[in-house]
C-alpha cells in the first residue's frame, strides 16, 4: 500500500534532484559550504569534513571537535565499502573501583567524569589522508570564516541552545563562549565563536598532531586537571582512529550496510532481517499491525544490544551470528503478533552458530560518503576548555560499571556508542546513502526510513517525511535494566487513530509527542539516470543542496 503524504502533512519539501553534486545536512549554511567545495574541485570527503567543521560552529549543541564520528564511504571505480570508527577511548586513569569509591552507580551524564577522548579530529585526517584531495587548511576555511565574523543562528537550533542553558550556566568558560549576555542567542542573532575560529587555525597550520600532540591537548588536560577530570597528556598521544569493514544484511533485494560495534549499528540490520520475513506492503503503511511488528523487532534487536554490543577489541561481540537469517528468524518466533512483549531478555544468537549530526555527501564522480559526528548530548559534558571554544563529549557516560558486563569501562576502552552512518547498495552500486541522528531512536529511525522506501514505495525525501513512532525503556549496554510494562511508546500526530488505539489494544503504552524523532538526511542514486535525489529532514533546520 502506497503512502499519501498529503493524508498526513499539510505540506512537505520536494525531492532536490541535480546533476553533479549534492550535499544534505541539518543546518544550511554548513550545506553550502559542502557545495562550494565541490565546485573548487574537491571530492565528497574533502566536502563533508568541510560542513562538519561549519557545524560545529553553527550547530555546537550536537557536534564538533570535542566529539567523534564515524564514516562510511564509497570511492568511485571501487565495488566495496570502507568503514571509519574515530571514537575516542577511556582515560587511562578511569576505572570501576574510582567510580565507586566516588559514589557512582553509573557514571554521571555530564561533567569531567563523563569525558572519553574525542576523535573527531583524527578521523578528519585519516579520511582526507586516504580519500581527499584538499588539505585541512582548505577544508576548514569556511568553518574559520564563520566562526569569525558570525552567523545567524536558525531557529531549531536556538530552541536546543536555550534547552542546554542549565549545563552550561556553571561552568564559567562554558557560559562565557556560549550565552553571551549570560542567555543563549535567539532566532536570527548573530553569534561569533573566535576561540573555535583560533583553535580550527591551529588545526590548519598544525594538522591533527596539533590537536592529540600540541596545544589542544594541553588546553585540554589542564582542563581536566582544574576541574577533577581523569585526563592525561598519553590519552591523547596514544588516541588511534580504525579502519572498520563494514557489515550487511539483504532486504528485499537491497544490501544495508552500517558499521560494525562498537557502535548500534547493527541493531537496524538485525531488525531488518527480523521484518523480512513479514509481508509489511500488505499488512499496510503506518497501520497498527505494521507498527506493532516494528516496534516488537526493535525490543528484541535491543535487548541484544544491552547484551552483546561492545569495544571488540575487549569483548567478544558474535556479529556474524546476531547477523545470520537463522537468528533472525528464532527471533521472529518471539513475536507475538497479537500482543505486545513485556518481558524482553536478550536472545542467544550463538547457540545454534546459527543531539548528533549527520551529512551525506556525493560528487561528480560518484565518490560518497555517508557521515555522522556527535558531542552526544547536548553541549556534551558541558564544559568548555579555556580558549578552545568548543565542549568535550559525554561518551564515557555510555559505559557500564558492572565488570562483567561486555561494555564495563577499562582504561583505554571505547565506550559503546550511538552515532551510525549507513548505505544501501543494490546490485553492487550506492543507491542510497543516509543516516538518521538521535541517539537510541537512530536503528529504529533507520529502519523505519527503509520501510517506508522499500516496502511502501515511497520517494526519498516522502520516506522522511512521513511519521515516526520511537519506543523507549529498552535495556541499556550501560547496565540499566528494560523499563517496566515492556517500555513506552511515542509516536507522531500523522499516525492515525485507528493505529493508535489498535496500538492499545495489543498491550503498548503510548503516547503522542511533537519532538524526538530524530534527523534524517539522504541522498539516493537514481540508479537509471544516475542523477543525484536528495532529502532533508523537516523537524530540523537543514536542507539537501545540489549542483
Amino acid at each position: 500500500m502506497r503512502y499519501d503524504p498529503y493524508e498526513y502533512r499539510a505540506s512537505r519539501r520536494s525531492v532536490v534532484i541535480a546533476p553533479r553534486g549534492m550535499v544534505a545536512t541539518s543546518q544550511p549554511l554548513a550545506a553550502q559550504a559542502g557545495i562550494d567545495i565541490l565546485k573548487a574541485g574537491g571530492n565528497a570527503i574533502d566536502a563533508a569534513i568541510a560542513v562538519n567543521a561549519v557545524l560545529g560552529v553553527v550547530e555546537p549543541m550536537s557536534c564538533g571537535i570535542g566529539g567523534d564520528l564515524f564514516a562510511i564511504v564509497s570511492e568511485a571505480g571501487s565495488d566495496r565499502l570502507t568503514g571509519l570508527n574515530a571514537s575516542g577511548r577511556a582515560p587511562y586513569g578511569a576505572s570501576i573501583a574510582y567510580y565507586r569509591g566516588q559514589g557512582h552507580e553509573y557514571i554521571p551524564g555530564s561533567g569531567p567524569l563523563s569525558w572519553s577522548v574525542p576523535g573527531c579530529v583524527d578521523g578528519w585526517n585519516c579520511l582526507l589522508d586516504r580519500f581527499g584531495t584538499m588539505s585541512l587548511g582548505q577544508v576548514l576555511e569556511p568553518a574559520i570564516w564563520y566562526a569569525e565574523n558570525g552567523f545567524p543562528v536558525s531557529d531549531i537550533i536556538a530552541r536546543d541552545w536555550t534547552g542546554s542553558m542549565p549545563l552550561l550556566s556553571p561552568w564559567p568558560e562554558s557560559a562565557r563562549v556560549y550565552l553571551p549576555g549570560g542567555k543563549a542567542p535567539e532566532p536570527g542573532a548573530d553569534f561569533r565563536n573566535p576561540d573555535l575560529g583560533r583553535s580550527y587555525r591551529i588545526l590548519a597550520e598544525g594538522g591533527r598532531d596539533a590537536f592529540y600532540h600540541g596545544e589542544i591537548a594541553e588546553a585540554i588536560v589542564a582542563c581536566s586537571k582544574t576541574v577533577g577530570g581523569l585526563f592525561s597528556l598519553d590519552d591523547f598521544r596514544d588516541h588511534a582512529s580504525t579502519w572498520d569493514d563494514p557489515v550487511c544484511a539483504e532486504y528485499r533485494g537491497h544490501t544495508v550496510w552500517e558499521l560494525p560495534p562498537s557502535g548500534q549499528g547493527i541493531a537496524a540490520l538485525q531488525m531488518l532481517n527480523m521484518l523480512e520475513g513479514y509481508d509489511l506492503a500488505e499488512t499496510g503503511c503506518l497501520t497498527a499491525d505494521t507498527l506493532h511488528l516494528q516496534i516488537e523487532a526493535k525490543k528484541l534487536a535491543y535487548a541484544d544490544r544491552a547484551e552483546y554490543y561492545a569495544d571488540p577489541s575487549f569483548a567478544d561481540v558474535p556479529v556474524e551470528a546476531l547477523l545470520s537469517k537463522a537468528y533472525a528468524d528464532r527471533q521472529r518466533e518471539r513475536i507475538d503478533p497479537r500482543r505486545a512483549a513485556i518481558d524482553v531478555p536478550a536472545g542467544d544468537p550463538v547457540l545454534q552458530h546459527g543531539d548528533t549530526a549527520y551529512m551525506t555527501v556525493v560528487d561528480k564522480d560518484r565518490n560518497a560518503v555517508s557521515f555522522i559526528q556527535s558531542i552526544f548530548h547536548g553541549f556534551g559534558s558541558g564544559i568548555v576548555p579555556e580558549r578552545t571554544g568548543f565542549p568535550i563529549q559525554n561518551r564515557g557516560q555510555l559505559f557500564s560499571l558492572d565488570p562483567a558486563h561486555r561494555n564495563a569501562l577499562v582504561p583505554h576502552k571505547r565506550p559503546f556508542h550511538t552515532i551510525i552512518p549507513a548505505m544501501v547498495t543494490r546490485n553492487g552500486k550506492p543507491w542510497l546513502t543516509f543516516g538518521l541522528m538521535g541517539g537510541a531512536m537512530q536503528p529504529q529511525g533507520h529502519v523505519q526510513v527503509l520501510c517506508n522506501m522499500i516496502d511502501f514505495g515511497m520517494d526519498v525525501q516522502e520516506a522522511g517525511d512521513a511519521p515516526r513512532f520511537q519506543h523507549f525503556g529498552s535495556a541499556e549496554p550501560t547496565g540499566t535494566p528494560m523499563e517496566a510494562g515492556g517500555g513506552r511508546v511515542n509516536v507522531e500526530e500523522g499516525i492515525g487513530e485507528d493505529a493508535f488505539r489498535g496500538l492499545v489494544e495489543k498491550g503498548h503504552r503510548i503516547s503522542r509527542s511533537s519532538h524526538g524523532y530524530g534527523g534524517y538526511q539522504a541522498i539516493r542514486i537514481d540508479p537509471e539516470t544516475g542523477k543525484l535525489h536528495g532529502a532533508s529532514e523537516p523537524r530540523k533546520d537543514g536542507c539537501a543542496i545540489g549542483y
